[in-house]
């Protein structure tokens, strides 16, 4: 068990207190909000039963508890900061954090578009903050991204891992900093093909919602967009997609669209509502209820997908 500072009590900030209490650590969450304890609360007692579902609910755990400041907090053995992406808001209070705790204590921040160079400027010892950005809810969903700087030690970002992993996450370790990490940059890159069609009229948010997941999900399921167009290769692989449909590839990246997100937000808020109008708090309630049954269903499925090859080849 480790004493674990959460810096920010907002849906990230809640949503990491309630995976690492659920791991069996102690964790406070410090936000001058007072409405902050209530929210943290609503959130455990949801949380739970997803972490149980998913077989990463440790048995006698504790709640998470909220305070309204950290100053006095003492034996903190890591810090989790998830404050809004507001870097000088970042830089005062973890400025003010480090003189409080000892000089071996990681500084792990959830930003996910700052680098660790940009959220270590203000720290006395940079050398012990690095990035470990989850996806959303950080209680439900597996990945979590590491990303060290030039005075990051191999060391901590070992010992990361390793705590990571003990929590049942899927660690993605990236080998050098970039704004966005690897799934934002990922994800935004789809995003924005999206909003433009979207914008444009091309297409429905409704069909562009069904293309995702009922075109792509299902194999991404089992492979990325590398293994995608590996077998769009035919027998020859990617050497055969590259030969066959490169220059085709190339020439519709060019025509990618470029959207503006203040221009297109009243379509994108007429387009979701008309897609799926529950209620948000509804929705994010049947997607927790959901993805634990279909994150377990697919453990078999997917080990049996990459053991063929194996057997094929003994």
């Amino acid at each position: 068990m480790a004493r674990i500072l959460v810096i920010g009590g907002g849906l990230i900030g809640c949503g990491w207190a309630a995976a690492f209490a659920g791991a069996g650590h102690d964790v406070v969450v410090s936000d001058p909000d007072p409405k902050v304890s209530l929210r943290l609360e609503e959130l455990w007692r949801a949380a739970q039963p997803v972490m149980a579902s998913l077989e990463t609910l440790r048995d006698d755990v504790v709640a998470p508890k909220h305070v309204l400041s950290f100053e006095g907090l003492t034996d903190i053995e890591m810090v989790q900061e998830a404050l809004p992406e507001d870097l000088d808001l970042k830089h005062r209070v973890l400025a003010a954090l480090e003189q409080q705790i000892a000089d071996h204590v990681p500084i792990v921040s959830s930003s996910s578009g700052f680098t660790p160079q940009m959220i270590a400027q203000s720290l006395a010892r940079p050398e012990r903050a690095f990035i470990a950005h989850p996806c959303n809810p950080p209680y439900l969903m597996p990945t979590v991204e590491l990303v060290g700087h030039s005075s990051t030690s191999k060391q901590i970002l070992d010992r990361a891992e390793a705590f990571f992993s003990d929590m049942g996450k899927t660690v993605l370790r990236m080998a050098r900093p970039v704004r966005g990490h690897l799934l934002n940059r990922l994800q935004f890159a789809l995003w924005r093909e999206a909003v433009h069609l979207v914008e444009t009229g091309v297409a429905s948010m409704a069909d562009v919602e069904r293309a995702v997941t009922e075109g792509l999900a299902p194999r991404w399921c089992l492979m990325g967009p590398g293994g995608v167009f590996h077998l769009s290769g035919g027998t020859e692989g990617m050497a055969g997609y590259l030969c066959a449909l490169g220059e085709a590839t190339t020439e519709i990246w060019a025509d990618l669209g470029t959207p503006n997100l203040v221009t297109a937000g009243a379509a994108l808020t007429l387009g979701i509502q008309d897609t799926d109008p529950r209620p948000v708090l509804t929705l994010a309630g049947a997607r927790d209820a959901a993805l634990p049954s279909l994150m377990q269903a697919l453990k078999p499925i997917k080990a049996d997908y990459y053991s063929k090859g194996e057997r094929e080849n003994e």
